[in-house]
This record gives C-alpha cells, structure tokens and sequence, in this order.
C-alpha cells in the first residue's frame, strides 16, 4: 500500500474531530509523508476551492505554487519533528483566483507517523483593514476639497459664463465658437463640482433593515434595461442570509457604480459575465488600529466580472479620487464607493486579474434592537 492512499484509521473520536477542524475559521489540512491531502476542514476546502474528495487526489504541491516556501516549511517540520512557522508566504496561482498571502504553520501529527497538521492563516484581512482605513482618509480629504472648491470655484465660474453670454450677442460669427467654448467648459467644471459635494455631505446616514438581494435584483434591472443588455448576469446568493444595516439608496448607488464599471470593463464582447454573489462569514470581526472600536462585519458582497482586469499601475490607488482608467472619466465613483461603505462601517476591496475581477464588500447585519451586529 503507497503513502498516496494510506489514510489514518477511523475512530469513535473521529466524528468530534471533524467538527472541531471544521469549526476552525483558518484553512487546515493534514498531510502524509508524500504531501498528499488525507483531511480538510471546510475553510480549506472554500480556500482551495475544491472539495476535500478533489484535494485528495493530488500532493500539496499540485495546489501551491511552483517552488513555494510552503513545501520547504513542511520538510522543516518533519525533520525537527516540532511546529514550524513561515510568516506572509506567497501562495497566489489562478487555482485560488486572486493574490493570497498567508502564514503557514506545519507540526507533525503523533499518531500518524510522517503526517503533518497544516494550517494557512490568510493576511488578507489584516490588508484589507490597512486599505480601507486609507480609503477612509482619501475621502475626507476629498471631502474637504469638495467643501472649498464648491464656495472658491462655482461663484467665478457663474460669472464667468455669463460674460461668455455677453460677448456672444457682440463678437463675430467666427468668434461664436470660442465664446461657446468658454461656456460648455464652465459647465462642464461646475458639473465636476457638484459630483464632489457628494462627499463634503457628512450628515449621519440614515439606515434600516435592507433585503440586499432586492438592492441587486433592482440594479440588475437597471443594468440589463440599458448599459449591460448585452451582458449575462448570474445570481449566487445566499437565500438565508439577514438583513444588512444599511441605507437602500447609497447601496442601489454603489452596486450601481460596480455593475457599470464591470460592465465597461467587458465592453462589447459577446461572452461577458457579471456575477453578483452574498454570504455569511461569522467570524469576521475586526479591531481598528489605534481605537477601542470593533467592526463586526459578517456580510460579504462580491461583484465579479470576466473583463481584462484592473491595471497593476493604479491596481493600489483604485479607490483614490481622481485615478480611472477611463478616457473621459472623472476618477470619482470608486472613490465615492469607498465613501459610502467606510460611512456604513464596512470594507471594500479589490482583487483582479485578467478575466477575474472581484469587487467583495464586508459590511454589518441588521440587529432587531437597533444596531449593527
């Protein structure tokens, strides 16, 4: 009998096991001599995106990347026969969908000779709590450059343009065009303006209980009525999910911005694909740097498109005012986006590569008493 199919020998324990392993919020498997995977709790099997059956028929490394750490980190734990550690190890490759950095912790199993216990525990969430803290101060600092360009720049402009008016009756045909020139671009700049006095509004929101599928069905609607006809939509929702604490309006408005971009994104290709997607994840809870508050964020939303993906020059700066990859784009709705669901208490993030964009927001449950939960 070969390693590959020698598995550990059931016991009257074995069923208490599982479920301990599988109440585990960290990716956790257990491997033989050869690597090969002879358990996985239910984290492993979302994390590698297989179910255990599947991650049984391969070693470790068909799932890693070529030449990981991790695969040198389990050699060290059998060799000392003692845990080791790897911190921040690169495991991304497209069978994980998305850049995954992780720690990696291996010990070897007592009762089983050559077998490690292997768990991953993910960075992303630490990383997605530094990059929406820095969305956060994007957008105040927006908000207050909102606030002085709408007091500095709309009263000139308005006199401005009427003086382009004035001129226009005097000057000749051949002039005409320069005088309507100077006022298209007046209006065009006071339009800019009055998209940025979105975030200078620091009024509390005012929120309730929101069925977050009637938000996505409503913006699908929208979509498949107008600028995404030409795109298949596929639901993958969580039918028992709660409600979210939320404003509806500032949700259809986000999703709104995500589904267009997506949509431009893919432009006219005949086979793009937006898929919208919720889920519970319970042991989401996170502790912001430097205050005593806690954000319980148990609700993901994903948005995701099959277009080329974000570019890896503005890939870190996507929520920042200003930064777009579009010609005739103002740089403002994903920087809006961030406004809203850092006002709501929540996180939003990106993860892209070609043909694999991933817009995931966490955001809190709707508690009956009144708050978030």
């Amino acid at each position: 009998m070969t390693d590959a199919v020698r598995r550990p020998a059931p016991s009257s324990g074995e069923g208490i096991s599982r479920s301990l392993l599988n109440a585990l919020p960290h990716p956790t498997i257990m491997v033989d001599r050869r690597n090969h995977i002879v358990h996985a709790n239910d984290a492993a099997e979302m994390f590698f995106q297989s179910s255990a059956s599947v991650l049984a028929r391969y070693p470790l490394d068909h799932y890693v990347p070529f030449g990981s750490p991790v695969l040198a980190v389990l050699d060290q734990a059998r060799h000392a026969r003692s845990p080791v550690t790897a911190y921040r190890v690169d495991v991304s490759n497209p069978r994980l969908g998305s850049e995954s950095i992780v720690d990696v912790y291996a010990t070897p199993v007592s009762d089983f000779e050559g077998h490690l216990a292997v768990m991953f525990q993910e960075q992303t969430m630490a990383e997605r709590m530094e990059r929406q803290l820095t969305h956060r101060t994007a957008a105040r600092s927006v908000s207050s450059l909102a606030a002085m360009l709408a007091h500095e720049i709309k009263n000139p402009l308005s006199g401005i343009r009427g003086a382009a008016q004035l001129l226009e009756t005097s000057v000749e045909d051949e002039d005409r065009a320069l005088t309507k020139l100077i006022t298209d671009e007046a209006d065009r700049i006071v339009k800019l303006v009055d998209k940025m006095e979105v975030f200078s509004d620091e009024r509390p929101i005012e929120r309730e209980a929101v069925n977050i599928h009637t938000v996505l069905d409503h913006v699908k609607r929208l979509a498949q009525s107008g600028f995404a006809r030409h795109i298949r939509f596929v639901d993958n929702y969580d039918p028992s999910l709660p409600p979210v604490f939320a404003n509806r309006d500032q949700l259809i408005q986000v999703f709104l911005n995500l589904v267009k971009n997506a949509a431009e994104a893919i432009g006219p290709a005949m086979d793009g694909e937006i898929v919208l997607g919720t889920s519970y994840k319970p042991g989401v809870r996170l502790s912001v740097p430097g205050t005593a508050e806690r954000l319980i964020l148990p609700l993901e939303f994903v948005v995701r498109d099959n277009g080329p993906g974000v570019p890896d020059d503005i890939a870190a700066h996507l929520f920042d005012p200003f930064v777009t990859t579009k010609a005739n784009g103002s740089g403002l709705g994903l920087a809006l986006v961030a406004k809203i669901i850092g006002g709501h208490g929540g996180v939003v993030e990106c993860e892209s590569q070609p043909k694999r964009t991933i817009f995931r927001i966490l955001m809190p449950a709707y508690n009956p008493i009144g708050e978030e939960a």
